[in-house]
């Protein structure tokens, strides 16, 4: 597991197993083992944060869900929704290696054109990005956290 990373999160409780040369990782929200990426690793704190620092219940987080963007199949890393069962929050995850660039940005924009919440995060671990998005105007306001914001 030499790809594994101290990350800009705080410490997570993750279940870590070991078949043959393979390490897997617990997934609370898809509640099945996946194998342990880099980027899993992230996501998989990124979830335990939602939950545990922002008090996210599980059942308002879903983990790779499918959506089609310009008539591709492409899938959400993380998606939040509200009380209403309606998307306000997608996450996208990268590995902590990766950059968050104007390319990413663009992928979650994407995302966002057909799910049209209120708040997007990048992340690779390391690096965090918050935006509030005013669906009326398209413009996006930078954020410091998602601690003020209604999950």
């Amino acid at each position: 597991m030499s790809f594994v990373t101290p990350l800009n999160f705080p410490k997570a409780e993750l279940k870590i197993s070991k078949k043959g040369e393979n390490y897997f990782v617990w997934c609370i929200i898809r509640k099945k083992n996946l194998v342990l990426t880099p980027e899993e690793w992230v996501r998989q704190h990124t979830i335990h944060f939602l939950i545990n620092e922002l008090k996210v219940p599980r059942e308002k987080i879903a983990s790779e869900l499918t959506i089609s963007v310009n008539k591709l199949t492409r899938r959400c890393d993380l998606v939040v929704v509200d009380g209403n069962g309606k998307p306000n929050l997608i996450i996208e995850c990268k590995a902590p290696e990766i950059e968050l660039t104007e390319n990413v940005f663009y992928q979650i924009a994407q995302y966002n054109r057909e799910l049209k919440t209120n708040f997007l995060m990048l992340t690779n671990g390391l690096k965090h990005v918050y935006c509030q998005v005013d669906q009326s105007t398209g413009k996006i306001k930078f954020l410091e956290g998602l601690d003020q914001v209604k999950l």
